[in-house]
């Protein structure tokens, strides 16, 4: 039985009973933003994305089997370059002069504002329907990545390949926190196969633990600072926390409707806890980590497959090509790359 390619619809059909009127579907694209998800052809907007999967159609028309192609996205202008500077001794600078890569790292003991006590996990592969439970026909499996209708009481038995990991968008890239796979367009996210299995849930199982939700970050550097934002609405401050140490950094946020996100991670450079800070905005958390030795970051968090690094500037005037010494910027952390 072929299964429908509209987009938001996703159910098997028969073509004879195929009518104009057959099909519930999003003519649009997905839209996602400041932690919002939705359609490009509705005004619904919602912040869990089990929730966005089932925003009904807006469309009603024939089913189909047709894969549309992706739309072809034009190219962006290269963006402007930052002012430089030359300064006495005729080095252009970016910004003002950084510490260079050799300085030490301050120690300083961790800054921390109100915690909040950390809540056990409940993983997804543990939660299952009870035994008794009434299911009607129709209903859709609830595990992530599947989407299986319950056809009869074998839909118990039968077995489920699932996400229990979170959806994650980042930069244009999709997937989900439990597998490596990423990929561009939304239509081929939904096509990633789960990575584990185990049996069908078509109930909410309820617990006490807070649902755990993900919201999406960015952040961009200076030579003093990484600036991280976590784009998140509705938060609770008061029992929002957020933990900076020397090489790790632990943020905890309890939204107004009980769910909670977690980002920790370590460091892939020092900072200094004591002069590191944060402020929760209306539609964001922004948190400011002041560098510890002034090197240029890679990434976040360590990462052994570093190639490049953005750079503030170099120390010399000269190119290094078929010179005996290379000349290079002063916040250049080139440890991180492999001999």
């Amino acid at each position: 039985m072929p299964v429908c390619t509209n987009k938001g619809c996703g159910k098997a059909f028969e073509e004879a009973s195929n009518r104009d009127t057959a099909c519930e579907y999003h003519s649009g694209n997905p839209v996602f933003h400041e932690g919002l998800k939705g359609w490009s052809c509705c005004n619904k907007k919602v912040t869990d994305f089990d929730d966005f999967l089932k925003i009904p159609g807006c469309t009603v028309g024939r089913h189909s089997t047709v894969v549309a192609e992706p739309e072809k996205q034009a190219a962006t202008p290269n963006p402007a370059i930052a002012p430089v500077t030359i300064d006495s001794n005729g080095v252009e600078v970016y910004g003002k002069a950084t510490a260079k890569s050799g300085a030490p790292a301050a120690t300083t003991e961790a800054f921390i504002p109100k915690s909040v006590e950390p809540s056990p996990v409940v993983k997804e592969e543990d939660l299952n329907d009870p035994c008794d439970a009434k299911i009607s026909a129709g209903a859709k499996c609830k595990r992530r990545g599947c989407g299986k209708e319950w056809v009869g009481e074998e839909s118990r038995s039968e077995e489920c390949i699932f996400h229990p990991g979170q959806a994650i968008f980042h930069e244009g890239s999709k997937g989900w926190s439990c597998c490596s796979r990423k990929v561009l367009e939304f239509d081929e996210f939904l096509k990633i196969k789960g990575c584990k299995t185990g049996k069908h849930r078509f109930t909410d199982v309820k617990t006490d633990v807070p649902e755990e939700v993900q919201c999406r970050h960015d952040w961009y550097q200076t030579p003093s600072s990484v600036i991280i934002s976590i784009f998140a609405k509705k938060v609770n401050k008061e029992q929002t926390s957020v933990v900076f140490t020397t090489d790790e950094l632990k943020v905890d946020v309890k939204f107004m409707d009980g769910k909670v996100f977690k980002f920790h991670t370590p460091l892939s450079q020092p900072i200094d806890a004591a002069a590191s800070k944060y402020e929760v905005l209306s539609t964001k958390i922004e948190l400011v980590l002041k560098k510890a030795n002034g090197i240029s970051w890679a990434t976040i968090e360590p990462s052994a497959g570093v190639v490049s690094w953005t750079t503030f500037g170099t120390t010399g005037s000269v190119g290094t090509v078929g010179g005996k010494e290379a000349v290079v910027a002063a916040d250049a952390p080139i440890h991180l790359l492999k001999k």
